[in-house]
């Protein structure tokens, strides 16, 4: 009996060591497979080290050299202004961060649009394209469409102001006088991804230095309100002028009738002229009709 017991012992350890041999046989088989494969797949599509974040980066945070990685990246879907070395990202050395101008998430790359020059900040100044100049508008929370306006979005604006044409009565008008300006930012804010709504009492648009002067002399001389365009809608609005009249569908008053001229009758012709003599004849006395002299 025991030598039967012994020789199933035996048995089983054999097997058992048959069975992990085959079982790290195709542990190895697989793992060739996949370096093959790999080897493969970089083969057909090529990679290269770019720099991206190892962490979460929210807006206006430094970015040092502690918080970037390298990593690879299909090279021919690599998007443009990326970082692949150091000197490119950090090139007045490691003291001068850069600052993040949007939320970055975990091995996100890392992209000139997406940060500031080294040393810079968030400002506005950082947002104005090239040769267009930033202008504040007051804003309530009717005017500034109750606080839903956001850096980045779009805007019409409207003047509501007092119109006085030569000589006739002055009347009350609202006109579009500029279209689809550019928001850069809110108040004092220029974080695009802010999910608190607040009234504004400003915000700030980027606009040409000519705009800047009409929309100061609206400022000026009425009231602005501001129009939300869609972040979709490429359409440009068209001239808009509505006054009291146009809005009420008043017609104007027709012009009154001239008064009639009335003519002065002529004076009537002037009595005849009567000369007379007068004589007397005792106590009578006699008028006789004579010429009456010339003149």
């Amino acid at each position: 009996m025991k030598n039967v017991f012994g020789l199933v012992l035996v048995a089983g350890l054999g097997l058992a060591g048959t069975a992990v041999y085959m079982v790290r046989g195709q542990f190895e088989t697989q793992a060739v497979m996949l370096s093959q494969y790999e080897q493969a797949l970089q083969a057909a599509t090529p990679t290269v080290e770019v720099y991206a974040v190892n962490r979460r980066i929210s807006y206006g945070e430094s970015i040092t050299p502690s918080d970037v990685q390298l990593i690879r990246y299909a090279e021919p879907f690599l998007p443009e202004g990326v970082f692949r070395t150091e000197e490119e990202l950090f090139p007045e050395g490691p003291d001068v961060p850069r600052v993040a101008l949007r939320p970055m998430e975990l091995n996100e790359p890392l992209l000139v649009v997406k940060v500031t020059e080294p040393g810079g900040d968030v400002g506005i100044t950082q947002r104005l394209t090239p040769g267009l100049r930033a202008f504040a508008i007051g804003v309530d929370a009717t005017s500034g469409v109750s606080g839903f306006l956001r850096p980045g979005d779009r805007v019409d604006v409207y003047w509501t102001g007092t119109v006085e044409e030569g000589g006739q009565e002055a009347r009350q008008v609202t006109q579009l006088i500029e279209s689809g300006l550019r928001l850069v930012a809110i108040d004092q804010s220029t974080d695009d991804t802010a999910m608190d709504i607040d009234i504004a009492s400003n915000v700030t648009v980027e606009v040409t230095p000519q705009q800047v002067a009409n929309l100061a002399q609206a400022q000026a001389s009425g009231s602005l309100s501001l129009s939300l365009v869609g972040q979709t809608d490429d359409t440009v609005a068209s001239a808009i002028e509505v006054d009291q009249k146009a809005l009420l569908g008043l017609e104007d008053a027709p012009a009154p009738a001239p008064a009639p001229v009335v003519m002065a009758p002529e004076p009537p012709p002037p009595p005849p002229r009567i000369c007379t003599v007068r004589t007397r004849k005792g106590a009578e006395v006699f008028e006789t009709p004579v010429d009456c002299p010339a003149g």
